[in-house]
């Protein structure tokens, strides 16, 4: 048998380099083992990729390639989640050949609607699932072109079979495109995934899961409804006190035996779905879920921006965004929409961020029809201001002083132009802090209030229901505040008596001889017939003026109707001015003998000053000095104050849009100047086509509507919106409607935003003042938009976490 030839027959062994060194070199002797250690290998770290600060412009955002390989389906899901980046323009840059300039068109986005999307910042078009899962580009031409460097030729894209968009989507299912298509598909569908079918669970094992993760939902929601707690000190199994999460799903499982079955320590360690990590990211979704449905309420309807900013419980300054719209019934909306953290309040710093808010929403800066701010320089500066930044981007963004705001300084201002009245809420301050600085007098006083409440029930003086005659306190008065000064000056009359037994008591039982001089200075000031004159006067000027404030409250009120109430309040104090001294002497008379002030003779002289500065002024009665020189001053000052923060007939923009106000059968209706209002203030949302229709449809408009009868006896702009859509005659009238939707879109105060902020010292207490900014954003969309939030069912809210990341426990 011949032995067969091994392979070194015919291969020599050639020596290594380093073999050769070796064995030239005697005195070394190394042993190359495998005992030898092995050379250090370094782990490349790399941070933890943000999904929220994802960049959405499809020319500026970063290849998928860039990214991590661990965390790219992860970006991939994202992506795939917030859509494609379908940013929508009233007009389009134009390229090409000037005689023959072709543009992008909104339109290509209905018949593409699931990978179409263009970039504002290269004018050209990409495919988010090329994007997301074709290969890295090659040097062949057009490798790029939908993913990369964009595409722009738009001469292609209505070039039949030629389309350029039908060309990348291709004829066949194993098209790049349409691989791409079915890979994004793959990825956001779990089930499918290998891992998923070799461990394939049971149907009943599927059931306990979404059971497990339904309880974990339901209890988040209702925990962000109510603006409670997650988390409690100590989590343990064997604590008394586990926190609101797990102890409400113990009170859930305690009714439910299936519940509790699978939850808490009958559940598998791998898909308790109870620990913060998932509380954050149901509580993500719901956000998520509230915004995309904002967005889809705007749609590409025209809104406002209302930006304010205030300082949270951990001395952050935070950012609150309220977008004001008309929704497709007509119904004019205001919706909070983000809170987010800002560095500093410098007007770019704040356009930044909100310019952001919108882009990562497809939410265009061309399409802002109003901006709202409060009075801050920062805000309404002509030059640097938010408003003028915003008015550079977006010509058509005019900006509204907040009503509210501006009532609030009128009223500030007023009181510190009469010197008397200016003393007047000096002295109530300090009156409101003698009783009200101690808990002990604070007790007293109620007591007191209880005991002549009662009395006056047992004598039949005042009558009894339910919510009449409850026990108060005194209000303080503050510059910012709304209300805060009728309710200061109301509280006081209510407890005038209480008040005064405090103070006597102060007098005589006080601990230091400051506590009794300061008291007895102020029941002096309480008792004197200046005091009691001022105070009613107060509250006849601030009851009128507080109808108006609250009523700019309010979030469904249009600003032709907010105009009507502060011209009607100036009526009303004019009213006041001219016919009300004799029942405010009156009641201020019938006042001071209840109580036993004493009543000056108003036809004595009255004696200015004390002192050297004591002047006797043989022609001037005390009367003329109240009625003069603190009634009809204090009235005065206060309509100068209204007239010149309200003085919006010198906006033309305002007196135009008055034209629309439907009140007294149409009164106000004049064609030439909506037709002016158009031209003016919104020549880019109408053609030239339409101006010119715009005037005949009006013609038909004012015989029309005006004899219809459901809309005949419209009160404002806003309930004219809501019937013109109700009828169908926002079909008929196209234009009409499109002009009364922007007009509703001018903002009218703050008032939304500072409800937020209230919500946010309810869920950012003092006990939770390290909450992360983007946990705090998504509990303030959940709490303050509950009436969108509760519409998502559980079984969607599931889906939506199953396909957010790779979960361990199978829920399909």
């Amino acid at each position: 048998m011949v032995k067969s030839s091994t392979i070194d027959a015919f291969f020599k062994r050639k020596a290594s380099q380093s073999s050769k060194s070796n064995s030239s070199s005697p005195t070394t002797n190394l042993n190359t083992s495998s005992h030898d250690r092995p050379l250090k290998v370094y782990r490349i770290e790399h941070t933890e990729v943000d999904i929220n600060s994802l960049v959405h412009d499809p020319g500026l955002r970063l290849s998928i390639w860039d990214y991590p390989i661990d965390q790219r389906d992860k970006i991939r899901r994202a992506y795939i989640k917030a859509g494609p980046y379908q940013h929508i323009l009233p007009n389009y840059p134009p390229s090409g050949p000037e005689k023959h300039r072709h543009r992008f068109q909104s339109s290509w986005f209905k018949l593409f609607p699931s990978w179409l999307e263009y970039s504002p910042s290269k004018d050209a078009s990409f495919c988010l699932s090329c994007y997301l899962f074709t290969k890295k580009p090659t040097e062949r031409p057009g490798s790029s072109a939908f993913t990369i460097e964009g595409f722009r030729n738009w001469k292609k894209v209505n070039d039949g079979e030629n389309c350029g968009f039908l060309s990348h989507v291709g004829k066949y299912p194993n098209s790049l495109h349409n691989v791409a298509e079915q890979a994004c598909k793959d990825l956001m569908s779990q089930s499918q995934h290998i891992e998923k079918i070799i461990e394939k669970q049971t149907s009943e094992q599927v059931v306990k899961n979404r059971l497990r993760l339904k309880t974990s939902i339901d209890t988040i929601r209702w925990l962000t409804f109510q603006a409670c707690a997650f988390r409690g000190h100590d989590e343990r199994p064997e604590s008394k006190n586990r926190g609101n999460f797990l102890e409400m799903i113990k009170i859930l499982a305690s009714y439910n035996e299936r519940v509790s079955e699978v939850v808490l320590e009958n559940a598998p360690g791998n898909a308790k779905y109870t620990s913060p990590m998932i509380q954050k990211e149901i509580l993500h979704i719901l956000s998520s879920n509230v915004r995309n449905a904002i967005r889809e309420e705007i749609s590409d309807a025209k809104f406002c921006i209302i930006v304010d900013e205030a300082r949270d419980e951990s001395k952050r300054e935070q950012m609150a965004l309220v977008l004001r719209f008309v929704d497709k019934d007509g119904f004019l909306r205001e919706r909070f929409f983000d809170i987010v953290h800002v560095l500093d309040t410098v007007a770019l710093t704040l356009k930044k961020r909100v310019c952001a808010i919108l882009s990562r929403h497809s939410l265009s800066i061309q399409n802002i029809r109003g901006q709202g701010y409060d009075g801050a320089s920062n805000m309404r500066g002509e030059w640097n201001g938010s408003q003028a930044l915003f008015l550079k981007d977006c010509p058509f963004a005019y900006y509204i002083h907040c009503f509210a705001h501006r009532l609030q300084l009128a009223l500030v201002a007023a009181s510190k132009e009469v010197k008397n009245v200016y003393h007047f809420f000096t002295k109530l301050t300090t009156i409101v802090n003698i009783v009200g600085v101690s808990c002990k007098r604070h007790d007293e006083l109620q007591v007191i209030q209880a005991e002549k409440i009662a009395h006056l029930l047992a004598i039949d003086e005042i009558e009894s229901s339910r919510g009449l005659n409850q026990i108060g306190t005194l209000q303080r008065a503050g510059d910012t505040r709304w209300s805060s000064h009728f309710n200061s000056v109301c509280s006081l009359i209510k407890m005038f008596d209480a008040t005064c037994s405090i103070l006597r008591n102060i007098i005589t039982d006080g601990s230091t001889y400051s506590q009794r001089g300061d008291a007895d200075a102020a029941y002096d000031t309480m008792t004197s017939f200046e005091f009691i004159f001022i105070l009613h006067l107060m509250q006849e000027i601030m009851g009128i003026t507080d109808n108006l404030c609250q009523a700019l409250q309010s979030q469904s009120q249009d600003i032709l109707n907010a105009l009507d109430l502060v011209s009607t309040t100036k009526v009303l104090i004019q009213e006041l001015r001219e016919d009300g001294w004799d029942p405010l002497l009156e009641k201020v008379t019938s006042f001071c003998n209840q109580y036993n002030v004493d009543i000056p003779d108003m036809n004595g002289r009255y004696a200015a000053g004390r002192g050297r500065f004591h002047h006797q002024h043989d022609h001037i009665t005390i009367e003329h000095h109240y009625k003069f020189d603190i009634f009809t001053a204090t009235i005065d000052s206060q309509l100068q104050e209204l007239n010149r923060r309200f003085n919006e007939h010198t906006m033309e923009l305002l007196v135009l849009s008055s034209a629309l106000d439907p009140r007294d059968n149409y009164k106000s209706f004049r064609i030439d100047d909506i037709c002016k209002l158009v031209d003016k203030f919104y020549p880019q949302d109408f053609t030239e086509q339409e101006k010119i229709h715009l005037r005949y449809e009006l013609q038909h408009y004012e015989r029309d509507i005006p004899q219809h009868p459901e809309l005949r006896n419209m009160l404002t702009i806003s309930k004219l919106c809501q019937g013109l859509v109700k009828t169908g005659k926002s079909v008929i009238y196209p234009l009409v409607d499109r002009l009364i939707r922007l007009v509703l879109t001018l903002p009218v105060s703050t008032a939304t935003t500072e409800r937020a902020f209230s919500a946010m010292k309810i869920v950012k207490t003092r006990l939770r003042n390290k909450m992360e900014d983007e946990f705090l954003a998504d509990t303030l969309v959940v709490n303050i938009e509950k009436e969108i939030a509760e519409k998502f069912t559980t079984e969607s809210i599931i889906e939506d976490f199953y396909s957010m990341k790779e979960r361990r426990a199978q829920l399909q």
